[in-house]
């Protein structure tokens, strides 16, 4: 029932819009909670942490290190935080494997015939809510930790770049899979080879 154009529109949303390269490059970016903060002679202090590092224009050293790092996870009462903060690292790794696991489930479906066409936006749409259903529930875990945890609770922190890259890439998600189940009941069937009945009894 669905046609090639809607699938073909479907694929350039779903990379056009970059839902694939947002959670990439959230993951690269070290913006998921960021604090800044301008002294009183002008200087701005700012930190900035990512799924697997820290960067600081604070103190000597180099701007960047892994995150998070040995001295916190030792701390009292962090190593809740490391658990939950490697949780969202994987989940962001496993989303990015099932984003592209749905190119190429788009591709399968766009080129295998009308009677894929048809029937594949079942599979393909679950598969686009799955993916949306992970990065959902990353972007929580980081909201939930960033509301909750003690070193957040200075003034200056906020959620940031690669949080709202994130969250565009899910919406992106489930905005395609519905798009694809409406199409699927409001367009015509497409012209082209019938399944023929079988004549025997």
């Amino acid at each position: 029932m669905t046609r090639v154009s809607v699938y073909s529109s479907a694929l350039v949303a779903f990379v056009a819009v970059l839902a694939t390269a947002m959670i990439v490059t959230s993951i690269i970016l070290p913006h998921w909670v960021s604090y800044s903060v301008t002294a009183t002679d002008g200087n701005e202090f700012s930190k900035h942490i990512g799924l697997h590092k820290i960067c600081s224009n604070v103190g000597p050293g180099p701007a960047c290190k892994v995150f998070p790092t040995d001295e916190l996870c030792s701390k009292d009462g962090e190593r809740y935080f490391c658990s939950m903060w490697r949780s969202v690292g994987f989940l962001a790794s496993f989303s990015t494997i099932m984003h592209l696991a749905s190119l190429v489930t788009f591709l399968v479906i766009i080129s295998g015939g009308k009677y894929k066409r048809e029937t594949g936006w079942k599979i393909l749409a679950g598969l686009l809510i799955f993916v949306a259903a992970v990065e959902f529930t990353l972007m929580g875990i980081v909201a939930y930790l960033f509301d909750n945890d003690e070193q957040f609770r200075v003034p200056g922190w906020g959620l940031d770049t690669s949080w709202i890259l994130c969250t565009v890439s899910a919406s992106v998600s489930v905005l395609c899979a519905l798009g694809l189940g409406i199409s699927s009941f409001v367009l015509p069937p497409e012209e082209g080879y019938e399944f023929l009945n079988d004549p025997l009894p």
